[in-house]
């Protein structure tokens, strides 16, 4: 069976975003692969320019989502003064760039989510680098301050990682809500969610052909096509990836 680790995100306020283009910077209703795995990163110390680091850690895990609650969506307009983009010209900090002698207004309409809840699930492939204990362990004490989607957006719960072995994604949730403490319980009696009302969303290749981690517990709804596999960190590039969206199997129906 393989391993899986399992933690939470929630924030009072975050950013899940999607494709960015121009000054509308649109947000999604579920964070991307991308954003995941670059806050796993930043846990274990992989920094951006570290293309090895970050490549194997795209290549050794799948990913699953189990969407407690998308999140109230809020429309954030935005300005910044910052000097003009110049080729190969980089500020250390945001002290540095402000002291340039010429200025530019930056503005941006940005999307944020208020209350987002989800459960994370990375499932170790045979390839998987770093170890699963090894990620739990840096979400436990991360090398970096981890945050949901931008740096305004602190987490409001600890990580809680847990490592398992399951045959199936909704064994793994299931042993993952039976060691929830009372805050995690008290936050998600508060914002009025289910855990077996949420909608998975995960890589289409833990459909199997085997193990099929997913279906056991889920129905297949349909596949989607998002880009945020990540390319190259560095460069900020990104490939389109398929997402298998499923729901629990004792659900009813909408007529």
């Amino acid at each position: 069976m393989p391993q899986v680790i399992l933690f939470t995100l929630w924030a009072p306020l975050a950013a899940m975003g999607d494709v960015a283009v121009g000054e509308r910077r649109a947000g999604f209703d579920r964070p991307a692969r991308s954003a995941v795995l670059g806050l796993v990163a930043a846990a274990l110390g992989i920094e951006r320019a570290d293309e090895a680091g970050q490549d194997a850690l795209q290549a050794g895990y799948s990913l699953a989502l189990r969407v407690l609650a998308p999140g109230r969506l809020l429309h954030d307009y935005h300005t910044v003064q910052a000097p003009p983009a110049r080729r190969g010209k980089r500020w250390p900090t945001r002290a540095a760039a402000l002291a340039e002698p010429r200025l530019e207004t930056l503005l941006s309409r940005r999307d944020y989510r208020a209350d987002p809840a989800v459960t994370v699930a990375l499932v170790a492939r045979a390839s998987a680098v770093p170890a699963p204990q090894q990620i739990a362990d840096a979400l436990r004490r991360p090398r970096f301050v981890p945050y949901f989607g931008r740096k305004a957006c602190p987490l409001g719960l600890p990580l809680a990682p847990l490592v398992l072995e399951a045959a199936a994604l909704t064994e793994a949730y299931g042993a993952y809500d039976g060691q929830a403490d009372a805050v995690e319980r008290d936050l998600l009696s508060c914002l009025g969610v289910s855990t077996d009302q949420a909608t998975l969303y995960g890589d289409v290749d833990l459909l199997g052909p085997a193990p099929d981690l997913i279906r056991p517990g889920f129905e297949v709804l349909r596949i989607e096509r998002r880009r945020d596999r990540i390319a190259s960190r560095r460069r900020w590039q990104f490939d389109l990836r398929d997402e298998v969206v499923a729901r629990p199997m004792h659900r009813e129906s909408t007529p």
